[in-house]
């Protein structure tokens, strides 16, 4: 399984166990389900964050 998939699932699922109620649950699983699909594709490597996060402008060592 791709790890993308695994972590939107992962997402989706802590999303559910956490908040199980209205439309406030909803949301919330949402954006933890958002949350564990960018995870997933950091892990997979198909997003790189170093440019939000000031990594690209260090010097190699």
């Amino acid at each position: 399984m791709h790890p993308t998939l695994i972590g939107l699932f992962c997402g989706l699922l802590l999303g559910l166990a956490w908040a199980m109620d209205g439309f406030a649950g909803l949301v919330l699983t949402a954006a933890l389900g958002i949350i564990g699909f960018v995870v997933g594709k950091v892990i997979a490597g198909e997003v790189d964050l170093n440019q939000y996060f000031g990594g690209s402008n260090r010097s190699p060592r």
